[in-house]
């Protein structure tokens, strides 16, 4: 009867977790970045793996770490499969398919005790909307999370020998999405640096790993470490994440790059988060394993210091968490309730189903702006960075655009100090000698060409404008 009753509810929580999934792609968003990863997807379709810019008119021909090209064909591949609806069919596969991971590689734990874990799931929603975008990240939070498994599996059963897929987890992410490739061995580090210690202080206690066991991080640790080589870019891809790291002009001007903060109202959703695991595991019957610690420790670093990483507090903890949380029957209500959940879900989904299927694709443009700025025709056009994706991908030579490791060494620093008329703005305006600007109204650039008799106001729609420089 009881197993009975347990098969029930594991496939009531497949069918949530599946209806759970569709009413996610309600808050799908077009990514300015998404544009600029399907054109790289067509070139390198086309004409092989892209090595120096192509897309640029300032930069081209400069050597451009596409350390995302398999992601860049993939999502081109699908785009030419499904049509417009391939983003879609994407953020689906990719958020089901994570959801899945996390479920049947723990699903004792998420099983035991539903009201724990709906709230669980209820974090994740509120996390996940922040990344539902066709990029390549998708990937890497279901590549982290088998990660996380492999190694966390390892640390419960020394025998275990999943482990060993950890190298091929490492080498599909050094070709998917190489700029976060360092954190399977990173990662392998971290365990075997908790398993070295032993010792009981009040509530929290560790116990050392066998040497079986920390021979076996150590050994992946290396292997991991050799995966990383095996892409198109070799060992620059070790280097590349380090680099980024330390590249201070991206870190404080690129959104997604910032450090969590308390002035930030959408910040306290991670903030909340953190103090729900904290409270979980300080009010728990069991002792604190200085290894869940660690993990907590270095997944909550991670995630003040740039928002980036919040999902990744998520997936670490999804097999640290439900250890600290008590068994609780199965009554009555249980099945039934994740079953009306399970209903709403996909009621919500069919009632927005046109929402879903008919997507804006546009992020700034219409097809009247891009007929008006091709029949411009730019050769040297400023251009604001968020445009740049969706000017690429109608084939209009950008100045900049989301791939800021590109133009960081060149002109990344130029251009934020004309958009915002910021130290020597008019000398360099000069030095690019643009024909044409494509600037947002709320940025001060917009207001010094509007005031400045060189350039002419051409066209207007939204918030974009476009200037003609005038030649005398």
């Amino acid at each position: 009867m009881k197993k009975n009753k347990n098969n029930k509810l594991f496939i009531s929580m497949i069918i949530f977790i599946i209806s759970f999934s569709f009413l996610l792609l309600l808050f799908f968003k077009v990514d300015p970045d998404y544009f600029w990863h399907v054109k790289a997807g067509e070139y390198m379709v086309k004409n092989g793996i892209i090595h120096t810019d192509v897309f640029s008119w300032f930069v081209s021909g400069k050597y451009w770490m596409c350390h995302e090209w398999l992601f860049d064909v993939i999502i081109y591949g699908m785009k030419v499969i499904f049509g417009e609806i391939h983003v879609i069919i994407y953020s689906f596969v990719c958020v089901v398919g994570l959801l899945l991971i996390l479920f049947l590689t723990n699903k004792d734990n998420y099983m035991k005790n539903i009201p724990y874990t709906l709230v669980y799931y209820f974090f994740f929603f509120l996390l996940i909307i922040r990344y539902l975008q066709a990029r390549p990240h998708m990937i890497s939070f279901s590549l982290f999370a088998l990660m996380i498994y492999v190694l966390y599996d390892l640390y419960k059963n020394q025998d275990s020998k999943k482990i060993y897929f950890l190298p091929i987890i490492s080498i599909i992410w050094a070709n998917v999405h190489g700029g976060s490739s360092n954190l399977p061995y990173l990662f392998c580090l971290l365990f075997l640096i908790g398993g070295l210690f032993s010792f009981k202080c009040k509530k929290i206690e560790a116990e050392r790993m066998s040497n079986k066991q920390l021979i076996k991080y150590l050994v992946v640790m290396i292997l991991c470490l050799l995966g990383v080589l095996v892409n198109i870019h070799g060992v620059l891809m070790f280097i590349y994440p380090y680099q980024n790291m330390m590249n201070q002009v991206m870190l404080q001007n690129i959104m997604e790059w910032q450090s969590t903060s308390f002035n930030e109202i959408s910040h306290y959703t991670y903030l909340l988060f953190l103090v729900f695991l904290i409270f979980t595991m300080l009010f728990s019957d069991k002792k604190i394993k200085f290894m869940d610690l660690l993990l907590l420790g270095v997944v909550m670093y991670l995630g003040l210091k740039s928002i980036r990483f919040w999902m990744y507090t998520y997936l670490v903890m999804s097999y640290v968490i439900f250890d600290y949380v008590p068994k609780r029957s199965i009554d009555k209500g249980t099945i039934a309730g994740i079953g009306i959940m399970s209903t709403a879900f996909i009621l919500l989904t069919l009632i927005n189903i046109n929402s879903i299927i008919n997507i804006d694709y546009s992020y700034s443009f219409d097809s009247k702006d891009i007929s008006v700025i091709k029949k411009g025709n730019p050769k040297r056009l400023y251009n604001m960075y968020d445009y740049g994706g969706e000017l690429i991908y109608n084939d209009i030579p950008v100045f900049i655009d989301g791939r800021a490791d590109l133009y960081s060494p060149y002109n990344y620093k130029d251009y934020l100090d004309i958009s915002v008329l910021h130290n020597d703005y008019v000398e360099l305006i000069d030095k690019y000698d643009f024909d044409y600007f494509l600037v947002d109204e709320k940025y001060p650039i917009s207001t010094y060409l509007k005031y400045n008799d060189n350039y002419k106001l051409i066209y207007k729609n939204k918030k974009i404008l476009m200037y003609k420089k005038i030649v005398n």
